[in-house]
């Protein structure tokens, strides 16, 4: 039998929210302070600014909680001076909007899988449908992987000019702390960094789901389907 209309739809909806959480919880492996400082250290960061590493610390700790917490000032100062210019505490405000829309997504995204996942009572159909969304992302992330390991420079600079409005993030390296505090190092190591938990995760939720849709007793006349 042929898959009832809802059940298509919710099985598209897996589809597309498997990815994105796989991608949510990969990003947020990498959203603090203990990977930030070590990645920091390896970009030494301390002698880009010209802080001690425990200034250096302390600022992005500022940074970070302005970002994930707000408000969003950021304001922190050394020496009673401040660290970030106008124009880079702007763009920080632009940062955490994106963020924020992009949790939002995620957010969205973990709920409706959710709320699929206890509608079908963990049916083979849904456990499908998360494999072929994760699955997807493995191909997705090799192939963008690819891209950026070749094209990093310009793939970095596509991604700011879709979220950010022209001309407000661009920065000297000499005299912005910004981009000494999160230098070209600190974010190809990164990116790395996350295209790798975000493989591995995807890997392992694809293979996961294709066992569980295996090993689920499914009823043909429950779920529209043939088993």
């Amino acid at each position: 039998m042929n898959p009832r209309p809802s059940q298509r739809v919710a099985a598209a909806i897996t589809v597309v929210a498997a990815p994105c959480v796989i991608l949510a919880a990969a990003i947020l492996l990498f959203l603090n302070p203990i990977w930030i400082g070590f990645d920091q250290d390896r970009s030494d960061v301390a002698r880009l600014t010209g802080y001690t590493p425990a200034q250096v610390r302390d600022v992005t700790g500022s940074i970070l909680s302005d970002l994930v917490f707000g408000p969003p000032v950021f304001d922190v100062k050394v020496n009673d001076a401040p660290v970030l210019a106008a124009r880079e505490q702007r763009h920080m405000v632009d940062v955490r909007t994106v963020l924020l829309g992009l949790g939002l997504v995620a957010l969205a995204a973990t709920v409706a899988l959710a709320a699929v996942g206890l509608a079908s009572r963990g049916r083979r159909w849904f456990w499908r449908a998360v494999g072929t969304g994760a699955s997807a992302l493995v191909g997705g992330v090799i192939v963008v992987g690819l891209g950026f390991a070749i094209f990093f420079d310009q793939a970095f600079e596509l991604f700011h000019e879709i979220f950010f409005p022209p001309g407000t993030y661009m920065f000297d390296p000499r005299t912005d702390r910004l981009v000494q505090l999160f230098p070209d190092q600190f974010w190809s190591e990164t990116s790395v960094a996350i295209a790798v938990a975000v493989l591995a995760l995807a890997v392992v939720v694809a293979l996961g789901a294709r066992r569980l849709g295996r090993d689920s007793v499914t009823s043909p006349a429950a779920t529209g389907e043939a088993t």
